[in-house]
């Protein structure tokens, strides 16, 4: 790298720490009694302190915040820094020139340190080019006006009530809650006609920075990513699934609507994504000819730094892992596939006993099950399947990001196959969709089933289909997903160690919710091939923020106010 690009990284690093330091220190001012009247000392009379350091919530809120837009490289952030910073330099600059500020060796501190952190900035300029989105000015003016008037209300209310001294107007509380709300020092002494006790001091000035902090989200909130699959895309990404879906069983799943779509520059390959929380999360492995990921996840890379989102990759195949890696990017073992080859496929044997029993006895009860191409399925019984399975689902969120399509009976999806299960009295009773994996594969989409059947119905349906896939062209069909397999696999083993052990424990313990160890046992029973799926990220202190998004997507986290549009 230039040496120009390394002095500009470390000046954009240093203003983050800058603004870091900023905010731990009025945090620790507002705890601190002496401290916090020291800096209000050094804010009044003749002295003055450094950019953003006030000793108030509001500052420490301000410095947080932006410390986090900086971090990611957003130019609203960097503008806003040098509109408050730059005056406040030159105002410094004047004050030295006029006693009695310039006796002081501390203003002169003040001034180096906000002057070289205006300098930083100016170096770094060219670092911060993430944009945001069009519409948080006013997004940002609605919320600052209604949080000012929420939170001033409730602080004045609070002061009126609390205050003990006699006379104090209207107007005068309003005052005192406003200069409270900037800061807990001696600013509100002001106001002669109001003393209200410390715990509303803080009360307020805590329900200012809030307003603050939500008003800055506002302002500084990456775009959503509203840019979804179009028809144009969804044909091209057929084009590449028709010759290279082969390559990955969650290729077919690329097509959900609810993804955008980012392509080579020569067009022969795609990564899909959606952007969830300021995470732009892809799925699966890059979409075409191998040849070509590198220029689309190139592609996709820049755009997600264009916007400040964060990169990251759910199931990707160890083939891709490879390549993502090269780009800059980690990876984390989530779990393993399981994928049937049908050719070695038997119910024979001992170890295969139970799933054999569960296929007899279901099919003794008269189950039967029928095995169709959706494209094979008159529109009226398609309509009758799609509301069936609309009432089995758990619960009213429909669960699945990087593993299902999302949607069923679509016209363009003619080439999934559907499993319809009936009772001895002819009425469905359960439901399979599988997905194209190019030419002779499937990969599961949907189950649903009545919750009243015949126990050991799924098990049944699925044996089926990998008796009779031979009809339809398959040769082989991939199953669940089991998060965490080799953790329950190797920690059952005699001479597995402590750390392991514990590791299952902790996993066997959240199943009770989760379903993490019974997904495990209900693919194993088939006696698979297990393909590990990966998660990429690009740095480790995002996986928090990649795990929120990512059970966003999955449809295991609703947030209030999202529930009927998930």
């Amino acid at each position: 790298m230039p040496t120009g690009g390394r002095l500009r990284k470390r000046a954009a690093v240093a203003t983050v720490w800058y603004l870091r330091l900023m905010a731990v220190l009025n945090i620790a001012a507002v705890l601190s009694l002496p401290f916090r009247e020291e800096v209000h000392e050094h804010n009044a009379g003749e002295f003055f302190t450094p950019y953003l350091a006030t000793a108030g919530l509001v500052s420490a809120a301000l410095a947080s915040f932006l410390a986090v837009v900086m971090r990611r490289r957003k130019r609203a952030a960097w503008v806003s820094n040098l509109l408050l910073a730059g005056p406040l330099l030159a105002l410094y600059v004047l004050a030295l020139t006029r006693d009695p500020y310039g006796d002081h060796f501390f203003n002169w501190l003040s001034t180096a340190l906000t002057g070289l952190f205006v300098a930083a900035l100016l170096i770094s300029r060219r670092e911060f080019d993430a944009i945001g989105d069009r519409s948080n000015p006013r997004l940002a003016l609605a919320v600052g006006t209604g949080g000012v008037l929420v939170s001033g209300t409730l602080g004045t209310l609070l002061v009126h009530a609390t205050n003990t001294l006699p006379g104090a107007t209207v107007q005068d509380e309003i005052a005192y809650t406003l200069l409270r709300g900037i800061s807990v020092g001696p600013l509100a002494d002001r106001v002669d006609a109001v003393h209200a006790p410390r715990w509303v001091d803080i009360i307020v000035n805590v329900l200012i920075a809030v307003t603050f902090l939500l008003v800055l989200y506002a302002c500084f909130r990456a775009p959503r990513g509203a840019c979804l699959l179009g028809s144009d895309d969804e044909a091209r990404l057929r084009e590449l699934l028709d010759r290279h879906g082969e390559r990955d069983s969650l290729g077919y799943f690329a097509l959900r609507r609810d993804k955008a779509a980012m392509f080579s520059p020569s067009g022969k390959a795609a990564v899909t994504y959606r952007v969830v929380g300021g995470v732009s999360l892809a799925s699966g492995d890059p979409i075409g000819d191998p040849e070509a990921w590198p220029g689309a996840i190139d592609a996709w890379l820049a755009e997600a730094r264009r916007h400040a989102w964060t990169p990251a990759v759910m199931g990707a195949s160890e083939e891709a892992g490879t390549v993502y890696a090269r780009h800059g990017m980690d990876a984390l073992e989530l779990g393993d596939e399981a994928i049937v080859d049908l050719a070695d496929f038997t119910l024979e044997g001992r170890a295969m006993r139970v799933v054999r029993q569960a296929h007899n006895r279901v099919r003794r009860a008269g189950y039967t099950v029928s095995i169709r191409r959706h494209e094979d399925i008159p529109a009226d019984e398609m309509s009758v399947l799609v509301d069936r399975a609309d009432h089995w689902r758990d619960g009213t969120t429909e669960r699945g990001f990087s593993m299902a399509l999302g949607r069923l009976g679509d016209p363009a999806d003619g080439r999934c196959v559907m499993l319809e299960c009936r009772d001895a009295e002819g009425q469905p009773r359960a439901v399979l969709s599988f997905v194209p994996w190019g030419e002779h594969g499937l990969s599961l989409d949907l189950m649903r089933r009545d919750r009243d059947c015949e126990n050991g119905l799924m098990e049944y349906m699925v044996v089926e289909l990998l008796l009779r896939a031979e009809e339809l062209g398959i040769r082989r069909v991939s199953l669940n997903f089991a998060m965490f397999r080799s953790v329950f696999e190797r920690g059952s083993r005699l001479g597995a160690g402590p750390v392991l052990r514990l590791w299952r424990s902790v996993l066997t313990f959240f199943s009770r919710w989760w379903q993490i160890e019974s997904l495990y046992r209900a693919n194993a029973k088939y006696r698979p091939l297990w393909e590990p799926r990966f998660l990429l990220f690009a740095k480790s202190s995002d996986i928090p923020r990649i795990g929120l998004a990512s059970a966003r997507a999955e449809g295991f986290l609703t947030l209030p106010g999202l529930g009927a549009r998930s």
